[in-house]
């Protein structure tokens, strides 16, 4: 389960509630925050189901519509699975955009879905105070590929696919209107190479890395794994520019808060402010996080067995 709330009022919020029973074999619920929903169908196939919307984050319609289409079906690859078919999430506030704006949003994301394979079916739309969009996606997943957060092995390399840094760029182009296109280009990149790759590999272990940054999404993986992350963080890769913009000071609440939810179960040694607010910063359809290597992933630190912090920083 997924809210652009802070990390630690969603853990609070969800605190406690179970999934409500249902006839199908639950495979995936809500025990650890996994990226999607998973419920067994037959010994061969499980069913994904994920949604996920968000307001824009760039000033191009199109574009915002491809980056939230490629952000919500990374959670059926981030659990190993193909996406069969999506619906549109729209909130539109009429009166104040243009529809044609909209159509834009929707074109977009429709082509996000159409590289993917993934049928776009219809949807819903409501009226509403600002704009928002994005799918709620139904997949498949064969049971004995499936990825999850409580798989991880101590020893294990970790690896990420994407570079970091979309949330401080994508600030900076909030605030001044300077475009990224290396940042737009990583967000819409599908995520379905690299986890056919993990499958591959035989990668059981592994999460995306979005609004909670890559040390909120570690730090998930080792409470579910039982394990502690280590992260090199000479080795992880950025963005171009995105080291400049948090010294320029482009750097969201969002990116703020989640490096203050990290911090009580985080070693970071002598790593200066700056780099752990880049661990921290909040990704838009990030890259995976796996547990294991993959063609074309960087390999940016290891498992090891549980110690006295959730994550450490070398």
């Amino acid at each position: 389960m997924r809210l652009q709330n802070p990390p630690g009022e969603l853990e609070a919020m969800v605190a406690g509630l179970g999934p409500a029973t249902g006839a199908a074999d639950l495979l995936v619920g809500l025990d650890h925050g996994d990226d999607a929903a998973v419920v067994r169908l037959d010994e061969r196939t499980g069913l994904v189901s994920t949604a996920d919307f968000f307001t824009p984050v760039v000033d191009d319609a199109y574009d915002w519509g491809r980056i939230a289409a490629a952000n919500a079906l990374s959670d059926v690859y981030a659990m190993g699975g193909t996406p069969l078919v999506a619906l549109n999430l729209l909130c539109w506030p009429r009166g104040v955009l243009p529809v044609e704006l909209a159509r834009e949003v929707l074109r977009g994301g429709q082509d996000g879905a159409r590289e993917a394979g993934c049928h776009l079916a219809g949807g819903h739309s409501v009226d509403d105070d600002g704009p928002k969009y994005g799918l709620a996606v139904t997949g498949v997943v064969r049971p004995e590929e499936l990825i999850t957060l409580d798989a991880g092995r101590a020893g294990l390399p970790l690896s990420l696919t994407k570079p970091l840094g979309v949330g401080v760029l994508n600030t900076r182009h909030k605030r001044t209107g300077e475009r990224f296109p290396e940042a737009v280009a990583a967000m819409t990149r599908l995520n379905r190479d690299a986890a056919r790759a993990a499958v591959a590999a035989g990668i059981r272990c592994g999460t995306d890395v979005t609004g909670f940054g890559l040390l909120g999404h570690a730090s998930k993986l080792a409470r579910a794994s039982r394990l502690t992350v280590v992260i090199d963080a000479a080795a992880v890769p950025y963005l171009s520019g995105a080291r400049q913009a948090v010294r320029d000071g482009y750097v969201s609440g969002g990116t703020r808060r989640n490096l203050d939810w990290v911090t009580p179960w985080t070693d970071f040694g002598d790593l200066p402010e700056g780099e752990r607010l880049l661990l921290a910063d909040a990704q838009t359809s990030g890259g995976l996080l796996v547990a294991g290597e993959v063609p074309g992933g960087t390999v940016i630190g290891e498992l090891l067995p549980a110690g006295e912090h959730l994550v450490r920083v070398r």
